[in-house]
């Protein structure tokens, strides 16, 4: 559905967008674009949609040149932008029906629908909308043609934690029907929901292609422990450790259920463990890549 072949961007001459970037998605899977803010995943989504134009590479989407066939292609994709622009002073409701008064079937039942899903103000004007509201608007917009493809850049940033769970569930039910989605996000517990496979960007370079499953095996866990007796040393599992007034503090790589049988024997006063930062759980690809 989408393939690219070394697509590079750059904004004037030492600018760098996206550089020689290729991937293969397959039809009917979710990807998930994953990297840091400033790594180059909109600029790649940009280009694929031919808002801006490639410096040089190759790319196709449903078999569609990006530049040749835009056109053809924004006909077959809902796309949802990490910023939201649209008409200030259009009521929401005159807005949706009047973006999709340009195709010829009557989707009106499904905005409804798709619109008191997400508890989408119909009534308001849409400069009145809060960034997550106006966020609601574009996945309506990009959910409601049930397109062959959807590319979504940062969706749930502003949506709240309830609003997002109903997106994942509209999202899985578009799968169902056979739609490829392209995720785009800096956000790893999002594209561990829904993702079968994740790339992952850095500086522009697409630096790895892995299998959600594999990603899950490699992650770590941030972990803290509030101990009078504790006294386990770093190994292979127990990493970074340090203690910080009268906490210890390390990074955990094994399943929890072995660090729970290997802090029993000690009396522990408090506990945290917590999912470490995009770029701590990918450090590991980071540094990798940079002594290759």
């Amino acid at each position: 559905m989408i393939k690219t072949k070394e697509l590079t961007k750059y904004y004037g001459k030492n600018a760098r967008g996206i550089i020689g970037v290729s991937m293969d998605i397959k039809e009917g899977e979710i990807f998930g674009f994953i990297g840091p803010n400033g790594a180059g995943k909109s600029t790649c989504v940009r280009t694929l949609l031919n808002f801006i134009f490639p410096t040089s590479g190759q790319a196709e989407v449903m078999g569609l040149d990006i530049i040749k066939d835009s056109v053809e292609i924004r006909r077959n994709v809902g796309y949802v932008p990490a910023e939201v622009h649209y008409y200030k002073n259009m009521i929401v409701e005159d807005f949706l029906k009047y973006s999709t008064d340009f195709y010829t079937d009557d989707y009106e039942e499904r905005l409804f629908d798709l619109a008191k899903k997400l508890e989408l103000d119909l009534s308001r004007k849409v400069g009145d909308l809060s960034s997550g509201n106006k966020k609601k608007v574009a996945i309506v917009l990009a959910l409601v043609y049930q397109p062959k493809l959807l590319i979504f850049d940062e969706p749930t940033l502003g949506l709240d934690p309830l609003i997002q769970s109903v997106f994942f569930d509209l999202l899985e039910k578009e799968k169902e029907r056979g739609a490829t989605i392209f995720f785009s996000s800096h956000v790893l517990s999002d594209v561990q929901k829904i993702c079968d496979r994740v790339g992952i960007i850095k500086e522009g370079k697409l630096i790895k292609v892995e299998n959600i499953e594999d990603i899950m095996k490699t992650r770590a866990k941030n972990v803290r422990i509030q101990s009078d007796d504790f006294d386990l040393e770093e190994n292979e599992q127990i990493v970074d450790l340090r203690k910080i007034k009268d906490s210890y503090h390390f990074t955990y790589k094994g399943k929890i259920s072995d660090l729970l049988k290997k802090i029993q024997p000690y009396k522990i006063e408090d506990i945290s463990i917590t999912e470490p930062t995009l770029e701590e759980i990918f450090m590991h690809y980071y540094n990798k890549e940079d002594k290759q």
